[in-house]
């Protein structure tokens, strides 16, 4: 991974294309934003492979940011995260418990953070 300094942030030249990160979104994205789409999307994709590994496999899983809590007097660090889950795919519902918790102990991202971030994790099967 590399970044270069341009006018209004920086530029990540990544093998899938360019990244464009700025403290104003009219130009790039957050790091805030970069960080929790970090989380959701390690956790989805935990999901899925418990899930595969479990014999029911998820037609879809779509993350959603229900809140961000961000400290303001810390440097507006992030200190909370929300996401919720709606898994469509024949789920036994009464495995979730233990879907949830393989989740977040193999998930690279919440393990990287879950010190000094509170990771909320709820989901619904649809």
């Amino acid at each position: 991974m590399k970044f270069s300094m341009n006018e209004h942030g920086f530029t990540g030249h990544l093998p899938f294309g360019e990244l464009h990160v700025s403290t104003n979104e009219e130009h790039g994205f957050r790091p805030y934003q970069l960080l929790v789409s970090s989380l959701a999307i390690c956790s989805a994709g935990i999901i899925r492979k418990v899930l595969d590994k479990q014999r029911m496999p998820a037609q879809d899983i779509e993350v959603e940011v229900k809140e961000i809590v961000r400290v303001a007097e810390e440097a507006d660090r992030v200190s909370k995260v929300h996401l919720h889950f709606r898994i469509k795919g024949d789920i036994k519902e009464a495995k979730m418990p233990r879907v949830m918790e393989l989740t977040r102990k193999n998930c690279s991202m919440v393990r990287s953070v879950e010190d000094s971030i509170d990771i909320i994790e709820t989901y619904e099967i649809v």
